[in-house]
């Protein structure tokens, strides 16, 4: 977070409501459902936009005017959120990819030679 966005957020900011990663949610009007509110988002940690969950997304971006506050999944199918774990110890590989930790055997020769 910039110096700046700490003063307006102090100035300015009203605390809207905090998500599942700790991310903080904020506005600058007293009525956070109005059309005109500025939202914005400090993040916790490492800035990562992908860490903002998708119902938050929506509030962010005025899709839907309710802050998600109390948001639960509607559906049994629904997973959590999680940010994009490329580049971290976290990120999924392909079986064949020799980082994967995957339990299936290793193929060494993957491809034949094809010849007509």
């Amino acid at each position: 977070m910039s110096f700046e966005t700490f003063l307006y957020t102090f100035f300015c900011g009203r605390f809207v409501g905090k998500d599942s990663f700790g991310n903080k949610y904020y506005c600058n009007s007293k009525d956070f459902c109005s059309e005109v509110a500025k939202r914005w988002v400090i993040y916790k940690g490492e800035i990562e936009a992908s860490k903002v969950p998708p119902h938050w997304h929506a509030w962010l971006h005025k899709t839907i005017n309710e802050p998600p506050i109390d948001y639960t999944h509607k559906y049994n199918w629904q997973k959590e959120h999680l940010p994009n774990m490329t580049g971290t110890n976290k990120a999924i590989f392909p079986d064949s990819h020799p980082r994967s930790n995957s339990k299936k055997a290793k193929i060494d020769k993957e491809y034949e030679r094809w010849i007509p």
